[in-house]
């Protein structure tokens, strides 16, 4: 969904059990190793940042230690058991993700304690109060956790409308400044993981970024109220620019806490467990990733049902106040329970990151390179042995692992691309669209939830059946080949929602361009009447219409009306303005009125344009669903605009039986306009004659299925398996860094859909789709082409080596050292195996 990566782990001790992963918290710390396409466990490393390393770049003083705390799974010597002990690389697919968007599980601070002899200072309690088992403490992280993904994506679900209805800005901008404001969200996550690891610690940068994180959420709360600015009690904000700045001030702020806080809480909370409480531990992530699959999936369902209710203090508009208000109190409740945990939580000193270390490393061998030998090739093997001057060489040779996967990274982000269009474009798709499925009303941004269900469903079924037959099949299906399927599948879900914008142009009105003038023609008296237009005369039958509008040349117009069998003709006298749809009303042979219609598009609320005309010959006054309409004799209102439903209509004029007086509307359904003529049943009492002006919405949401289908499809295989992959292929102490790279993908491919969505050069919707589906489509086949030469590596092999050597130099005496040092290990020695 958009729904973008959370997690919920099946919990148990099954080793099918699995964890989703999207960008940024997919990938549980494991290090997998791939053998003939299929994925079997390799030791289990925690996630480390410079606090529990040197500047050789390990991760730690060794395996003996992580043991002695408790963190090596018996068994597993080579790695801390952070993670669910019985999580397979089929296991990695379980914990749900419900958005590809925010950094919710791999911690990009460290959650592993040193060893005794290097154990950091700790503040708060030295050992958390227990509750069956588990740290109290543990219970105020994952509250924490649960509010905060659901004022997250509540507040994100209602975005793009908000953009799009609220602020009034076209579809281009809205969609520019929604993947803007995603970019930013998965950029900040890097700055907060420095922060924490590097000045303030975990704790106070969950706790002032939680404020930061609060304050936007209420800022942008307070933006979306209309009477703020509507001094003149219309309906509209008079400054609207007020609304805009202070909707700006709060994303921005909403994006620095929330990017902020999520490398830290995860790992926070990994934090709290002593030694020998691994299943303990394990069993809070899979508690953890409920919690946030919980609030994403329930917030984005409830929020939009919130934005429908009307509200206002002068007029009654959709009430975006209360649909951005509940996040905002789900975000300081979140806060608040944090913080009265704060007496009971186990808080690690701040010991430096990893990935800043790894920057200075490549900063050193760039500067180092060109102070040398400048743009000139050569001298070294590869340009990163240029720091060997002042780094270790494990640590060299660690960041050249990864620097060969960050290569493969370089066409990942036009997946994203197309990805989280479906928070903006998919979207806005569907609010041309029918929300009527049997007895549900869906509204256009619960479309969202419909990726998180089918993650649920597709995730064990591929996993469980479509993997294991592709096996028995014979198909090294490889994670490269993986991701390169899923990036296919990702491009035929754009063809497909071209498809159904193709199908939803059909059913759009065509209104009048600049030098024409539509007309149509309603007859509201007791006869049936001809109007003769040029070339071609329309017989209205009595309290009939003619079925559609009818386009003319505006300077070349003339209309003539008469009674059926009468010679002569009344010609129609008015000034029709260019551009403009017009209604004719006629009642006799020589009376009429031209009504300038006002509407030059299809209702974009998903709202219903009604007007009355009165066929009385009194002034008749009425109240539909709370808006008043005052119409003379034989004319026409102004348009109103209500949401779906049937509507309560009550006319206050004299001249007719109290008892009924008011009456229900015919239902309303979404996107329509009609005309409702007034008249007066048998009984005497008031009713109306309803018209259709615009067709309301045709196409039915449930088409938007199939493509959401096929993406859902594309991001099993690709997001998951990526960062299976990506771990696999480097050094246990340089997982951060790896996401840290893989969120930077995701920001790209955000930043790719703002400059396409900001040029605005493709005036059918249809024709973008297919441009990134094209382009998703030839990005897949470079990757491929990538992939098809990568080769694989075991990182612990080469781990292992350096050891020896290492071990070797050791035991030496004096200068005769062996032949060989740590930097001459050879990765080609290294068990490998290709695409």
């Amino acid at each position: 969904m958009t729904a973008t990566p959370e997690a919920a782990e099946v919990l148990g001790s099954d080793p099918a059990s699995m964890v989703r992963g999207r960008p940024g918290l997919e990938g549980c710390a494991h290090t997998f190793r791939k053998e003939g396409g299929l994925a079997r466990t390799a030791p289990r490393v925690p996630e480390v940042s410079a606090v529990a390393g040197d500047e050789s770049g390990r991760g730690g003083k060794g395996p003996e230690d992580l043991t002695a705390r408790g963190l090596c799974a018996p068994g597993n010597p080579g790695g801390g058991d952070l993670w669910p002990s019985t999580l397979t690389p089929h296991s990695v697919r379980t914990l749900k993700l419900q958005e590809c968007h925010m950094p919710d599980a791999l911690p990009m601070t460290s959650s592993v304690h040193p060893p005794p002899s290097e154990q950091p200072l700790l503040t708060g309690m030295s050992r958390s109060q227990n509750c069956f088992g588990y740290p109290l403490s543990i219970f105020f992280i994952v509250v924490n956790e649960f509010c905060e993904r659901f004022s997250y994506y509540g507040m994100r679900a209602l975005l793009i409308l908000y953009f799009r209805r609220f602020i009034g800005w076209d579809d281009n901008l809205s969609t520019a400044i929604y993947h803007t404001f995603v970019a930013l969200c998965y950029l900040t996550p890097i700055l907060g993981a420095l922060i924490a690891d590097s000045w303030l610690g975990k704790f106070k940068t969950i706790v002032y970024l939680s404020i930061v994180y609060t304050i936007g959420q209420v800022v942008t709360a307070i933006s979306s109220i209309h009477d703020l600015t509507d001094a003149n009690h219309d309906g509209t904000p008079d400054n609207m620019a007020v609304h805009v700045a202070l909707s700006m001030i709060g994303l921005a702020l909403i994006a620095l806490g929330t990017g902020g806080i999520k490398p830290c809480v995860s790992a926070f909370g990994g934090d709290q467990f002593e030694e020998g409480q691994e299943k303990q531990r394990n069993r809070f992530f899979s508690i953890f990733y409920l919690a946030i699959n919980a609030g994403s999936l329930l917030s984005t369902i409830i929020t939009p049902i919130l934005r429908v209710q009307e509200c206002g203090i002068h007029s009654k508009q959709a009430c975006y106040p209360l649909a951005f208000g509940v996040p905002a109190a789900l975000m300081a409740v979140s806060l608040i329970v944090f913080v009265i945990g704060s007496g009971m939580y186990k808080k690690v000193k701040p010991q430096g990151n990893i990935m800043a270390k790894v920057a200075r490393c490549i900063g050193f061998a760039i500067k180092n390179k060109f102070r040398h030998q400048g743009f000139k090739c050569g001298g070294r093997e590869h340009w990163l042995d240029w720091a060997r001057e002042k780094y270790d060489e494990r640590l060299i040779s660690q960041i050249k692992m990864v620097m060969r996967v960050m290569f493969l990274y370089i066409p990942l982000p036009m997946f994203w691309a197309l990805f989280d269009q479906q928070g903006s474009r998919w979207t806005l798709q569907a609010t041309a669209m029918s929300g009527k499925i049997g007895g549900i009303e869906l509204q256009p941004d619960q479309m969202q939830t419909v990726n998180a269900i089918l993650i649920v469903i597709m995730v064990p079924i591929v996993d469980a059946v479509v993997y294991p037959l592709i096996a028995k099949c014979g198909i090294n299906f490889t994670s490269l080949r993986k991701m390169t399927v899923g990036m296919f599948l990702a491009s035929m879900a754009f063809v497909v929602a071209a498809i159904v914008q193709l199908e939803i142009d059909k059913t759009l009105p065509v209104f009048p361009q600049a030098n024409q003038v539509q007309v149509k023609v309603l007859n509201i008296g007791n006869q049936n009447m001809m109007v003769y237009f040029p070339g071609h005369a329309v017989n209205v039958s009595q309290m009939g219409h003619t079925k559609s509008y009818m386009t003319f040349d505006a300077d070349k117009l003339n209309i003539n009306i008469s009674g059926i069998g009468q010679s002569v003709t009344t010609p129609v006298v008015s000034n029709f303005e260019k551009g403009q749809r017009h209604t004719l009303l006629v009642w006799d042979s020589n009376k009429y009125q031209v009504v300038n219609d006002g509407l030059n598009k299809k209702p974009d609320k998903g709202e219903n344009g009604i007007r009355f005309v009165n066929k009385f010959e009194q002034t008749i006054s009425l109240t539909m669903a709370g808006k008043d309409y005052n119409i003379t004799s034989h004319n026409a209102s102004e348009y109103q605009f209500f949401p779906y439903g049937s509507k309560s209509i009550t006319v206050t004029s004299a001249g007719f039986p109290e008892s009924c007086r008011t009456f229900k509307s015919p239902y309303l359904q979404f996107g329509s306009a009609y005309t409702y003529v007034l008249k007066a049943e048998t009984n005497g009492c008031p009713g109306v004659e309803p018209f259709e002006d615009i067709a309301p919405n045709s196409i039915n949401m449930a088409l938007q299925i199939p493509q959401y289908f096929l993406l859902t499809c594309g991001e099993v295989v690709f997001s998951v398996t990526g960062l299976e992959f990506s771990y696999s292929q480097a050094p246990s102490n340089m997982k951060s860094v790896l996401q840290a790279g893989w969120l930077l993908t995701v920001a790209v491919g955000n930043i790719i859909v703002l400059i396409v969505a900001g040029a605005g050069q493709f005036s059918e919707q249809w024709a973008e789709y297919i441009l990134f589906a094209a382009l998703l489509l030839v990005v897949c086949i470079i990757f491929a082409i990538m992939a098809r030469f990568y080769t694989y590596v075991n990182p612990e092999e080469t781990e292992a080596q350096f050891d020896e050597e290492e071990k070797k130099k050791k035991n030496l005496d004096g200068g005769n050292l062996d032949s060989s040092s740590p930097g001459d290990v050879n990765l080609d020695n290294v068990k490998q195996t290709k695409m």
